[in-house]
């Protein structure tokens, strides 16, 4: 994005494990991949920094059932499902934020993830001093919801691209809940379709450019 505060476009959880056929699937998970990868593609050409977080649970967690949490063992370390979506193109330059290696945390949040070096993602936003993060990933009514929280907690202004979530609903009507939630922490919602457009106008204008 051409603007003067620093952003980035946060990618969240789209692991095989999330998507059709894996221990954990949102319905029709992997209907964000494309959407996503539009995204990505549009980050990078307006100089905006990739983030993916990913679930990277031990065998033993009170994330899981049989441990006392809600979930059934999914996005295991180190296994087929923990990889990210074949698909998703994530460039070689994303910075990645490794979650749920605690086992006594849940890691609903990017928020709760860190580097490789162990700095965690607030931290390493207001270090690069970026103030506003685009997001899209898996699942709009957990770990969605739980970054955008955690996310207005630490200052950072958010966008989420609704057409680039995809929620769970354990419960009918979960993940329109959770946009309202959002909203009422302040987060904006937009479609990807809609950024690309205002970023391409931007840039256009600024360069006295006519849009394609």
């Amino acid at each position: 994005m051409v603007a003067e505060v620093r952003a980035a476009l946060l990618i969240v959880d789209v692991q095989l494990d999330f998507c059709s056929g894996g221990a954990l699937a949102v319905p029709y998970g992997e209907r964000v991949v494309p959407v996503l990868n539009r995204a990505i593609e549009d980050a990078l050409r307006h100089g905006l920094l990739v983030y993916a977080s990913r679930d990277w649970h031990p065998p033993v967690t009170i994330h899981f059932k049989a441990y006392g949490g809600p979930w059934p063992p999914h996005c295991v370390q180190g296994t087929e499902g923990a990889q990210f979506h074949p698909d998703l193109e994530l460039p070689p330059s994303t910075i990645l934020m490794t979650k749920g290696d605690d086992p006594n945390m849940h890691g609903y949040s990017a928020f709760e993830g860190h580097t490789a070096d162990g700095i965690w993602l607030a931290d390493h936003l207001h270090a690069l001093g970026v103030e506003h993060l685009y997001m899209g990933g898996l699942a709009t009514d957990y770990c969605i919801r739980e970054s955008v929280f955690d996310a207005r907690r630490a200052g950072v202004h958010v966008t989420v691209l609704q057409d680039a979530v995809a929620g769970i609903d354990v419960k009918p009507g979960d993940s329109e809940r959770a946009f309202a939630d959002m909203r009422e922490a302040g987060a904006e919602l937009t479609t990807s379709t809609e950024w690309v457009y205002a970023n391409s106008a931007l840039t256009a204008s600024l360069l006295r450019l006519p849009l394609p």
